[in-house]
C-alpha cells in the first residue's frame, strides 16, 4: 500500500483520512471515519489497516546532509525536493544553518571538531537512508550501515563503487603528502547541479 502525506484510503470496509507526521516513528491520524457493516470481523480488519499504515511510516527514509561542505545551491535543491515529496531532510553541521520553515527540513548543530558532524551522521542514519556528502570515508561508513551516498556532483556511491573511490582518494592523499601538486576540485558547474538533481529524483522515485 502506498501512503501519501495526506490520503483517503478505502480498505477493509473503512474510510481513513490521515496525515503522516514528519517523524519516521509517528503517524497522526487526523480523522478516522468508519463505514462498517457492524460486524466484529470488519472492525478487526480496520484495526489491521491502521497497524499496516504505522508500519509503513516506521520504515520511512531520511536524507542526511553533510552540510558544512554542501554548496548552498545543492541545499536549495534538497529543500524543494523535501517539500515536493514529503521526505525528511536533515542537515548536520558544526555551525548554525538557516533552513526554510518546513516540517520536512531540520538542522542539527554539533560541536566543533574534526569529523564530529560525520560521526553524528553515521550514528543517526539507518539502512535505506540517503547521505549527501563528498567525503569518501563518510560515504564508506554509511554504506556499511546499508545507506546510499550521493555527492553534490551527482555521483552515487554504492557498495560496488565505494572501495575504488577510497583507493583513489588514498592515492591522492599520498601524492599530496609527498609534495606532489594534485590541484583541488573544480567549481560546481551547472551540469553538476543538474546531475545531482537527476540522481536525487531517481532515488526519490524508487522510494514511492
Amino acid at each position: 500500500m502506498n501512503v501519501r502525506p495526506t490520503s483517503r484510503i478505502r480498505e477493509c470496509g473503512a474510510i481513513l483520512e490521515l496525515t503522516i507526521a514528519d517523524s519516521r516513528r509517528m503517524v497522526k491520524a487526523v480523522q478516522v471515519q468508519l463505514a462498517l457493516n457492524g460486524d466484529e470481523r470488519s472492525k478487526k480488519q480496520c484495526v489491521t489497516v491502521r497497524v499496516q499504515i504505522q508500519a509503513i511510516e516506521e520504515i520511512g527514509v531520511t536524507i542526511w546532509v553533510d552540510a558544512d561542505a554542501c554548496p548552498v545551491v545543492i541545499r536549495q535543491i534538497l529543500f524543494r525536493a523535501a517539500q515536493r515529496t514529503s521526505t525528511q531532510v536533515t542537515l548536520v553541521a558544526n555551525q548554525y544553518l538557516k533552513t526554510p520553515a518546513s516540517q520536512y527540513v531540520r538542522a542539527v548543530q554539533v560541536e566543533q571538531g574534526f569529523d564530529v558532524a560525520d560521526d553524528e551522521i553515521v550514528r543517526r542514519c539507518q539502512a535505506g537512508d540517503l547521505v549527501v556528502t563528498s567525503d569518501i570515508p563518510l560515504a564508506d561508513a554509511v554504506i556499511t550501515k546499508g545507506c546510499l551516498a550521493l555527492s553534490p556532483r551527482g555521483e552515487l556511491f554504492t557498495v560496488e563503487t565505494i572501495k575504488s573511490r577510497l583507493a583513489v582518494r588514498d592515492l591522492m592523499d599520498t601524492l599530496r603528502s609527498s609534495g606532489v601538486q594534485t590541484g583541488g576540485p573544480s567549481a560546481l558547474s551547472a551540469s553538476d547541479r543538474q546531475a545531482f538533481a537527476n540522481a536525487l529524483d531517481r532515488w526519490l522515485a524508487q522510494q514511492r
